[in-house]
């Protein structure tokens, strides 16, 4: 995406959107390929799954808090009523996906008990954090920035496989990752499209960008912070001459 990109020759709050996010992603991507290309990945792994785990399992009390803080003016707000049947349904749709991430964590040798009490780091909390307070004093449809940050660079097809392979981890450690490979292809399309029927003014527009890129900056952190305590972990050197795949979120660079 060029940098330069001129927002107001996108027609649609989806395209513009998305070009936000775009001129956002190259910081993420480089932090993304220092973690999954460094000598010490197999160690990473879990501490990488510890992180996405108290991540993940916000996803759903966000939304039944946007659902609930909406609810008290959706009766004059068409377009709230539109945002809260999305909601509604896109939390059923993720429910239950920190506890693959829980699978997963065990399957590397972890304790997910254990990381059920774990305090999550000041990276995870700012990141999420954020989403609460524009929820709860601005406006809940500020969280569609939050998901579609999240939802775009999904983990390309092939991607855990790749990674079961640069760890030596079995599959079942990465079903999680296996698993959205596909779907948030889906769910990206639902999303934008969404985006494109609110009929939201031109603040809350802004307000959805801001969302999205605090998401995207905030991630770069996390990745950073795993990467860190990895490093503390363990020294050890994994294979050689494994080529990365395409992007995502959490993946890295070609």
């Amino acid at each position: 995406m060029n940098s330069k990109v001129n927002l107001n020759t996108l027609n649609t709050p989806s395209l513009r959107l998305k070009a936000k996010l775009d001129m956002a992603f190259p910081v993420l991507q480089a932090q993304a390929a220092q973690l999954w290309n460094s000598p010490f990945v197999r160690d990473l792994y879990p501490v990488y799954l510890q992180n996405m785990y108290m991540v993940v399992r916000s996803g759903v009390p966000l939304m039944h808090a946007a659902i609930q803080t909406a609810n008290y003016f959706s009766e004059s707000d068409k377009m709230l009523n539109r945002l809260i049947g999305y909601l509604t349904h896109h939390m059923e749709e993720e429910r239950g996906h920190d506890h693959w991430l829980l699978e997963d964590y065990e399957a590397t040798g972890g304790n997910p008990d254990a990381l059920q009490l774990q305090m999550p780091s000041s990276q995870v909390a700012t990141l999420v954090g954020a989403q609460y307070y524009w929820i709860y004093h601005y406006h809940p449809v500020t969280l569609m920035g939050h998901i579609a940050a999240l939802e775009t660079y999904h983990p390309p097809k092939g991607f855990a496989k790749h990674l079961s392979g640069l760890t030596g981890y079995p599959m079942h450690a990465f079903r999680a990752i296996a698993r959205h490979e596909k779907l948030d292809i889906v769910h990206k399309r639902e999303l934008y499209k969404l985006i494109d029927e609110l009929k939201l003014t031109e603040q809350q527009e802004r307000s959805i960008g801001l969302s999205g890129l605090h998401t995207m900056q905030t991630a770069v952190d996390v990745l950073a912070d795993i990467y860190e305590k990895s490093k503390k972990r363990s020294v050890r050197l994994v294979p050689h001459g494994i080529q990365p795949v395409p992007t995502s979120l959490f993946s890295p660079p070609v």
